[in-house]
């Protein structure tokens, strides 16, 4: 394991000017400082455990190559900037949990999903073994003013990731003579976007919060998802949607949570082909609902015991066919370019009110997120085996869900305050609702 003195800071940078995207989370936490703005992601490796004095050197020897990891905000909340950390040190950032035997493992990486950030600190990174010699994992947290998880994603890899992820889709470097249709395509998709985000009638809130926050994990092959898109036309992330509605559908009839309508939050990378990906927010909200209960379909009078199933005409395929409708148009360069030009051009006041409606229960039930991590990650001697997402849990929505692609698997993690009911059922459903659909898929191609 490479070792540095964990006091050595890399050179200075310049300050650099938060974006709006930033300072809308900013303003956020100041008029809701109760509320946890925090995402992140957990590593899962095999082999023995660093210890914490190890960890700490290995993070600071790999903030070489993450120099804003090491910068702090200041101006006030009406010019803010980030700038070099005086005070900077690895250790107020890494942290040790240690499980208590063999069945302390959820309570201790728990312990790391909800423990408060060092006072000064917009970062951390916990430790968490104990439950067997030769397993540990890693939890990376992050205020979501810092980053998106696009930049997140980088700092995995830059701490622990081998190989390059899939590539982002980027729209071409534009033109000045396209300007007035590229104004033209972003007026209107703001329309759109503002229609989405009138308040949703019906939701209601599933508990009351405890404030404690549980994970829970599943996965599938990625070429499952791959092999249901191509079939189809469409993307991996629409099979994932198609299933998760498929899973909520029976989640629903086994938790007793009514969800007559239900929109996932959508986070999509906006940074241009040459922006930097290592810090900051350079991402966009879209609201698409959910088919849970297609317009053909009436509610079951009886719930199944296992799966989504198909009841009354419902088909995992016509989900699947709803979801790709309204992402088709989002896949298209015409589309992400006007999402940039956005992101690029909107002034602070509208990119916070935005954020806070899209983000608001009111309007969002469930975030909704999928990112490319890594082929293959290690630390030292230990192999990352596993990981999963950490979304951003918005106060009142159903959960967080992310979906990571690592390796050769497609890694799906929610994550949801305590009080959820049933909410450990939901990794099975989506598996079971992937199943469904690679098996309507393999029913439609086979020779008769």
């Amino acid at each position: 394991m490479p070792v540095s003195d964990p006091s050595a800071r890399p050179v200075p940078l310049p300050g650099r000017r938060a974006h709006a995207v930033d300072r809308a989370f900013l303003g956020m936490e100041r008029r809701h400082p109760d509320v946890r703005w925090d995402a992140g992601g957990v590593a899962y490796l095999s082999g023995p455990p660093p210890s914490l004095a190890d960890l700490r050197a290995y993070v600071g020897f790999r903030l070489g190559g993450l120099p804003l990891l090491t910068s702090r905000i200041e101006g006030g909340a009406r010019r803010p900037r980030w700038l070099p950390d005086p005070d900077f040190t690895v250790g107020r950032h890494v942290h040790e949990v240690v499980a208590d035997g063999p069945t302390g493992w959820d309570a201790a990486l728990h312990t790391a999903l909800d423990a408060p950030f060092a006072p000064g600190t917009y970062w951390g990174v916990w430790l968490v073994h104990g439950h067997v010699p030769d397993e540990y994992a890693v939890c990376y947290r992050f205020h979501h003013a810092c980053q998106d998880g696009s930049a997140a994603a980088l700092t995995f890899r830059a701490m622990l990731g081998e190989g390059e992820p899939s590539a982002r889709p980027v729209p071409k470097k534009g033109r000045l003579t396209g300007l007035p249709r590229r104004v033209g395509t972003a007026v209107g998709l703001t329309t759109m976007f503002l229609a989405g985000s009138l308040p949703v009638r019906g939701h209601r809130r599933a508990a009351a919060p405890t404030g404690e926050r549980r994970l829970w994990r599943g996965r599938v092959p990625a070429d499952a998802l791959r092999r249901i898109a191509a079939a189809h036309g469409g993307s991996a992330h629409d099979v994932h949607l198609a299933a998760l509605a498929g899973a909520l559908s029976a989640w629903s009839a086994r938790s007793g949570v009514p969800l007559p309508r239900v929109r996932a939050l959508l986070p999509v990378d906006a940074r241009r082909p040459n922006e930097e990906q290592t810090w900051g927010n350079r991402c966009f909200a879209l609201p698409l609902e959910l088919p849970v209960q297609l317009p053909a379909q009436r509610p079951a009078r009886t719930a199944p015991e296992r799966g989504t199933g198909s009841r009354d005409g419902d088909s995992p395929l016509r989900r699947l066919e709803h979801v790709m409708a309204t992402t088709r148009r989002l896949r298209g360069e015409a589309w992400r370019q006007a999402i940039q030009d956005l992101v690029r051009y909107m002034p602070d006041r509208p990119t916070e009110w935005y954020l806070r409606r899209m983000l608001s229960p009111r309007v969002t039930d469930v975030m909704a997120t999928s990112m490319p991590i890594a082929d293959k990650g290690s630390l030292g001697d230990s192999r990352v085996t596993g990981v999963a997402l950490l979304p951003l849990l918005v106060p009142g929505h159903l959960f967080g869900v992310g979906l990571s692609y690592f390796g050769e698997w497609a890694e799906t993690s929610f994550v949801a305050d305590r009080a959820l009911p049933h909410g450990e059922l939901l990794p099975e459903l989506w598996e079971q609702a992937v199943g469904e659909l690679e098996g309507e898929v393999e029913a439609s191609s086979a020779p008769e």
